[in-house]
């Protein structure tokens, strides 16, 4: 039986911990705030320009522009979305899993990596899967310039046909307690069509609609891309805040059962110093 003075220890141990989980819930749930509103702040814009993508593509013959030209998929470029820190539950070992098992369902095809985060990256170096690119620390503060970096990097490598496809893996953030693994195409991009129903929005264009349409269609891509950091971001705070909510409310049902136990041991001392000394004065 461990004695009184290894219990303490072991108990100020832990409520260290739990004053530590404690307060990365609170910096997450802040960080999440903040994340979600910039989420929120987003769609708009996207939203946006998709609607004025369809209504150009209403009014101009759809040339075959190189982000839309489909061809028969051979090589695909995967992005992976990980977070660059753990303690954030299963968030990362999921997408790992899920990179995985999308590695074995196209192992016919010739797959390559970009990874954006530490865990992805750290994860498949030491697997032979070739890495095109790697990103770390973009979440810690994330910008618009960092979705464009990653957009311009897989449109370059679309249109010089080194890959056929471009897909994004993620966690799309849901709610709080729910994030959802995502596998999308990003490349090529689905023919824009004009909105089904009701009038078309008459813009007025200083330059021809089919030059705005092709400059428009790399900018959607940044956009995306930038959706789906911002997504990932989201998530990963979502997944550590209830990581470190679950291990508070661990670590303070370890401390009661741990009070309780050095509670039975003191009370076991006490006991047996008493029937020592009532042994003690019996024998004399």
């Amino acid at each position: 039986m461990a004695n009184i003075l290894d219990i303490r220890r072991r108990l100020r141990s832990v409520r260290n911990t739990q004053q530590i989980t404690r307060a990365m819930k609170m910096v997450a749930a802040a960080r999440l705030r903040r994340s979600q509103e910039r989420v929120f702040n987003a769609r708009p814009y996207a939203n946006q320009m998709l609607t004025l993508l369809g209504s150009l593509a209403a009014r101009i013959e759809q040339r075959a522009h190189p982000l839309l030209l489909a061809r028969p998929v051979e090589k695909i470029l995967l992005v992976l979305l990980t977070a660059d820190r753990g303690l954030c539950g299963g968030f990362n070992t999921n997408l790992i899993r899920a990179t995985q098992d999308y590695l074995v369902q196209h192992h016919d095809q010739q797959v390559s990596l970009i990874t954006i985060g530490r865990k992805g990256r750290d994860f498949f170096r030491k697997h032979p899967v070739s890495i095109r690119g790697e990103h770390v620390n973009l979440f810690g503060r994330l910008e618009f310039s960092h979705a464009q970096e990653v957009a311009r990097q897989i449109i370059d490598l679309y249109i010089r046909q080194a890959v056929d496809a471009v897909d994004f893996i993620y966690h799309e953030s849901k709610t709080v307690l729910v994030q959802r693994l995502t596998v999308e195409r990003y490349l090529p991009i689905k023919p824009m069509k004009p909105p089904e129903g009701g009038a078309l929005i008459d813009y007025i264009y200083e330059q021809p609609a089919g030059q705005i349409f092709d400059r428009l269609l790399p900018r959607y891509v940044e956009i995306e891309v930038y959706r789906a950091l911002l997504e990932s971001q989201a998530a990963e705070f979502a997944a550590r805040m209830t990581a470190m909510d679950a291990a508070t409310n661990n670590a303070a049902e370890m401390i009661d059962s741990l009070t309780l136990y050095m509670n039975r041991v003191r009370q076991a001392a006490i006991t047996k110093e008493i029937i020592e000394i009532v042994s003690g004065a019996a024998a004399q």
